[in-house]
């Protein structure tokens, strides 16, 4: 009996085992209820069954899984159209719900339009996220821009009042200096006169400030077109003064620099010279000689202008620039311009190899000398800047190298011949220009080497920018450096050969502005020039004096045609050896011989060209790119300009109210 209960216990335990069905399920009958013991096979039968069972049952929950997994998804997919997403409900409510649409349902319509709301209501929500999104977005975005935009007005500003923020008074001991700057003009220095052993001051400033090994002038490469380009930084196409001397076919009257009743009239004169610029802003000028200062350009004067006189010695002007630096602080003027045509004359005079001209140039160096030494006894010397240039070199002239003008062309068929020594011809009638071209060029076959002959609007060379201006005649004989044109009254050169006359002037300019014989010079010293002692700067032309002399004295230059702004950026030291002097021409072979030897180098240009009406006017037309000198042009370019800035502030304006109003209506949602 005892080994009964034990069985029995033993049993039941296995019977009460998990792998049973009854642990897992209730209402399972026993698969031995009807037998009252177990035998050995019966163990061994319970024990199989219950394996198989285990995995039937493992087999079933992987199947219920798998299914239920399927029918999620379907209804996911179901509910994403807008149809029935009630088992979604259900599972978040815990339970299925009975009648649902996992069964069969007599609510199932009723739930369909509650999912349908729900989904509807996600929907609107995410759109809603969507646009605040949106909104926040667009708000970070205007803030970008508009801070972009108070960066820009604020470096406008900070351009358009560089006067307010240079004007940095400072004093040498005794009196308060604003920004100051001293510009000489040393007309007709060639660049390689400093390399003669002649100018020991000059070469000392050169060693103390920056400068290139020379400067460029502009075509042609006469006193009054570059000095006027010097004050402007316009090409002359562009400032009006395209020679010494020229016709104006629109006014019907010659401008001479020789006459200043008729060359010191505003009419001639466009563009805006620093001194006017200087003026409007509120800055004192004093302008001693220089061409074009008496004209009263624009309606403005300088604060002082002295008149050209021929005749004043050098010290005069020495004295006359430190009566302009000893005023008061109201008086002074910030820039002091002199103008000193001693070299020029002279080497017109006796040509610039000449004796004559050597003691000129140390006369000239002495004058500089003398400035730089006032400046320190002022203790000015790293207060006031001081900037010397020139306008042109120098070329020796010979009778072996002139031609005769009437040798070229018929004189009879031409009304006006402008420049010297090149030569601008306006024929008589207009449509005898290409006759008179073709005839030109076929005579110029018996002087190779010595002319070129240019149509203005044809082949005139582009580096020249001497063609958008009605005063530039439409036909132009322009000698290489040391040839002359001549007309007859001037010089029978037959008779001047035979005598073995001596044709004056002895020197001349005027030729292509690149020739080495042509080259100015420009030297630098100051603080508004704080680089390394002897700094040499790449070569530009003379375009750039005019930003340059502006930024100087904090001044915001008119538009034109120059691009070079301080501060400047040398590339090195200038090189203690000198730089070699560029030859002279040499004189004509005989051209009987020379006109078989080479080939003729003109040639006639097929294309027809018009001549400019009268009523044109000067600088009727600027150079392609950055040739913006014609007064016109450029205050329309200021207006479109400033149309735009009032265009796009409005518009920024328009775009931060709604930005706002945006941001209000999201706070308040």
């Amino acid at each position: 009996m005892a080994l009964h209960l034990n069985t029995t216990t033993a049993r039941t335990k296995r019977d009460s085992s998990l792998l049973s069905p009854s642990e897992y399920d209730n209402d399972a009958a026993s698969i031995r209820s009807d037998q009252e013991s177990d035998s050995d096979d019966d163990e061994r039968q319970m024990r199989a069954r219950n394996s198989r069972e285990l995995l039937a049952h493992d087999r079933l929950v992987l199947m219920e899984e798998d299914e239920m997994d399927h029918l999620i998804t379907e209804l996911m997919t179901e509910a994403q159209h807008g149809e029935d997403g009630e088992l979604m409900y259900e599972m978040e409510e815990g339970g299925m719900r009975e009648g649902s649409s996992t069964g069969d349902s007599s609510e199932r319509e009723d739930s369909v339009e509650v999912d349908r709301q729900g989904l509807l209501h996600l929907n609107e929500t995410s759109k809603q996220r969507s646009r605040a999104w949106r909104r926040w977005l667009l708000l970070h975005a205007i803030i970008s821009v508009a801070f972009a935009i108070l960066v820009l007005v604020a470096w406008k500003l900070s351009r358009g009042h560089r006067v307010l923020e240079s004007a940095q008074m400072v004093t040498n001991g005794t009196a308060w200096f604003a920004p100051t700057t001293i510009i000489l003009s040393l007309d007709g220095f060639r660049a390689d006169f400093l390399q003669r052993g002649l100018t020991p001051r000059l070469n000392g400033l050169i060693r103390e400030g920056v400068s290139p090994p020379y400067m460029t002038p502009s075509f042609p490469s006469v006193t009054f077109p570059n000095h006027y380009t010097l004050a402007t930084g316009l090409y002359p196409e562009s400032h009006g003064i395209v020679g010494n001397e020229f016709w104006d076919p629109a006014l019907g009257e010659e401008f001479s620099y020789a006459d200043p009743s008729r060359s010191m009239n505003a009419k001639w004169w466009d563009g805006e010279p620093f001194w006017v610029t200087a003026e409007k802003s509120g800055l004192k000028t004093a302008i001693h000689m220089w061409p074009g200062s008496e004209a009263h350009i624009l309606g403005v004067e300088p604060s002082y202008v002295d008149r050209y006189s021929a005749k004043e010695p050098l010290p005069q002007k020495v004295d006359r620039i430190f009566e302009f630096l000893d005023m008061s602080s109201e008086a002074r003027p910030q820039i002091i311009a002199a103008y000193v045509p001693n070299v020029d004359s002279d080497g017109h005079k006796y040509g610039p190899n000449s004796t004559e001209i050597m003691s000129t140039i140390r006369n000239v160096d002495g004058m500089v000398d003398s400035i730089l030494k006032g400046l320190e006894q002022r203790n000015l010397t790293n207060i006031v800047n001081v900037i010397v240039v020139s306008d042109h070199g120098m070329a020796t002239t010979d009778v072996s190298r002139l031609i005769q003008l009437e040798d070229l062309v018929d004189a009879d068929k031409i009304e006006h011949t402008d420049g010297w020594p090149l030569v601008g011809l306006r024929p008589k009638k207009p449509d005898e220009l290409q006759e008179i071209h073709a005839g030109l060029v076929e005579k110029a076959k018996s002087y190779p080497g010595s002319i070129d002959v240019y149509l203005r609007d044809v082949d005139m060379p582009a580096r020249y920018h001497f063609s958008k201006n009605a005063r530039i005649a439409p036909l132009w004989i322009i000698p290489k450096a040391g040839w002359g044109v001549v007309r007859m009254d001037e010089m029978d050169l037959n008779k001047a050969k035979a005598s073995g006359a001596v044709y004056h002037p002895r020197g001349l300019h005027g030729y292509d502005h690149e020739h080495p014989l042509m080259r100015a010079i420009f030297i630098a010293r100051g603080p508004a020039f704080p680089r390394q002692p002897n700094s040499r700067l790449e070569v530009f032309q003379n375009i750039e004096v005019y930003n340059i002399l502006c930024d100087s004295v904090g001044l915001a230059p008119r538009p034109n045609n120059g691009t070079l702004r301080l501060p400047l950026k040398p590339f090195g030291l200038h090189d203690e050896g000198a730089a070699e002097t560029p030859p002279d021409p040499d004189p004509d072979p005989d051209p009987s011989a020379s006109s078989s030897a080479h080939p003729a180098s003109p040639s006639v240009n097929p294309v027809g060209v018009d001549q400019p009406s009268s009523d044109s006017g000067p600088g009727t037309a600027l150079h392609d790119g950055e040739d913006q000198g014609d007064k016109s042009t450029l205050d329309e370019i200021e207006t479109s300009a400033q149309d735009f800035w009032d265009w796009f502030t409005g518009k920024v304006k328009d775009w931060w109210d709604k930005a706002k109003e945006s941001v209000s209506k999201v706070g308040s949602s």
